[in-house]
């Protein structure tokens, strides 16, 4: 399953007019579901070493990408935003570059940079400037939790502020931030590899906090979690259909590797 399924994801690599599933111009946000982020991403989750060679030049491109005062430029032209900086960031601390100084300035900046309510909100407004937008979006918010949750950079009673809104967000379900996420049909579904704004997503990234292992709204979607399981296992209820041909994660079937992070959780849960 694991050389497949790399093989696969390696056969993507020029998709895009150049190498390392990326353009010319290195717009390594660019060909979703397999740009240059995603693609390294799933090649650690089927288990490549960080190490590895095509890897690295991954991570060389990223830093390439890296500006004043901490943030990734992941398009060559328009603004930089949270929502590109924090993916970039962690996937460089996967590949074991969390104690290069830059990546130092990158979460200092994170950190000075947060909305009021303590997540991370980004300055792009595709569906007019609401009430809802004066919220951080979700998903970066669950992100920026996950990249800080794999450094020691501060302690995480830091973040309780943005645990508390994404925690509040289960309850109103409503869409926030300017990007409009909000908790409906879709993001009950159960989606692998982790992409999106989804429950198990959301679960596995909180799991790691204290303060929403204790809370019952945390409990409350984890027992909905708990309902989906078949024979403990994790079943994938979404995946992007270009993904379909990776082995470890078919729609309908259980995942060796989802269930596994959904074991994470349960880790999580016994601290």
């Amino acid at each position: 399953m694991k050389e497949a399924d790399i093989q696969i994801i390696l056969d993507h690599r020029y998709d895009q007019g150049w190498d390392y599933w990326t353009t010319e111009d290195r717009r390594l946000g660019k060909g979703a579901p397999f740009s240059c982020l995603e693609a390294a991403e799933y090649l650690l989750e089927v288990g490549m070493e960080p190490q590895t060679a095509i890897l690295q030049k991954v991570a060389e491109l990223l830093w390439e990408s890296w500006r004043e005062p901490g943030e990734f430029k992941l398009y060559p032209k328009g603004a930089t935003f949270p929502c590109q900086t924090i993916p970039a960031a962690t996937l460089l601390v996967r590949l074991g570059h969390g104690e290069d100084p830059r990546m130092k300035q990158t979460l200092a900046h994170l950190l000075d940079t947060r909305h009021a309510d303590g997540g991370w909100w980004c300055k792009k407004f595709y569906f007019g400037k609401g009430p809802e937008t004066e919220f951080s979006n979700p998903l970066p918010t669950l992100n920026g939790l996950e990249l800080f949750r794999r450094t020691n950079f501060v302690e995480e009673v830091e973040f309780d502020e943005a645990v508390e809104f994404l925690l509040s967000h289960w309850e109103t379900k409503l869409p926030l931030g300017p990007c409009h996420y909000g908790i409906g049909t879709l993001f009950m579904q159960v989606e692998y590899p982790f992409r999106g704004y989804d429950l198990f997503y959301y679960l596995y990234v909180l799991s790691f906090y204290e303060k929403a292992r204790n809370d019952d709204r945390f409990k409350e979607a984890f027992e909905t979690l708990q309902g989906k399981l078949v024979d403990h296992q994790i079943i994938v209820e979404r995946v992007v259909p270009k993904l379909r041909k990776l082995s470890f994660c078919q729609k309908g079937q259980p995942s060796e590797l989802a269930t596994k992070r959904y074991q994470e959780i349960l880790r999580n849960l016994e601290k």
